[in-house]
């Protein structure tokens, strides 16, 4: 003869099949929100210099000349990336090719920054931590107190926590600034593929990074 659940295994089944549900519930809300996690950026103010890292041909540069032009550093900080294997083969074959950084140069003159205004350091990056060193070692040789560092929208978080941790102790402040000349839609990042990409390129390597790697 069957014989009915007692009530305590009644409750703790309902109690399991709620916090099933909560887990649940938590887990696509955090989903969602990953875009949003991923472009967290600063208020900025002003600062002794604007840094732009590597990565796009002019998305990120041309959000630093507004910056320069508003008012909010003295100075533009370019950084050299490394050069594509293409570049290389085509310079072998006499067509030279100029960096993106040279590049990004002569257009923010031609925009009416002056040449003064703009620093080049000739160091080549692999990664977003070589550029962090790379203003460190600028802040303290020139003083300076604050930097504002732009980056694509997705590249944020892991950029300010490579950034951050370089400058930790240094006295150097970093505000975090994404460009707006990259369309992207944080709130619905699933959506499309160059937002899928993004996020989950930028979340292995903010786990690596947490890991104590650089990328």
């Amino acid at each position: 003869m069957a014989t009915s659940s007692s009530p305590s295994r009644l409750t703790f089944r309902r109690t399991r099949a709620a916090v099933a549900v909560i887990l649940f519930a938590l887990a696509a809300y955090g989903f969602t929100q990953l875009g949003r996690f991923l472009t967290k950026e600063d208020a900025i103010q002003k600062a002794d210099a604007i840094a732009v890292l590597a990565g796009t041909r002019m998305d990120r540069p041309l959000e630093a000349v507004d910056l320069y032009k508003q008012g909010y550093a003295p100075r533009i900080v370019l950084s050299y990336g490394v050069p594509e294997a293409s570049f290389v083969a085509l310079t072998s074959r006499g067509v030279k090719i100029p960096p993106e950084a040279d590049e990004a140069r002569e257009i923010f003159i031609k925009l009416g920054v002056p040449a003064d205004a703009i620093v080049l350091p000739p160091r080549i990056h692999d990664n977003t931590a070589q550029e962090a060193q790379t203003l460190r070692e600028l802040a303290v040789e020139n003083g300076w107190r604050r930097i504002i560092v732009v980056t694509s929208r997705y590249h944020l978080r892991r950029a300010g926590f490579a950034m951050r941790r370089e400058m930790a102790g240094s006295g150097v402040d970093v505000e975090m600034h994404g460009t707006r000349y990259e369309k992207v839609d944080p709130d619905h990042w699933w959506t499309t593929r160059v937002d899928l990409r993004w996020v989950l390129d930028e979340g292995a390597k903010l786990i690596a990074y947490e890991l104590g790697l650089d990328a």
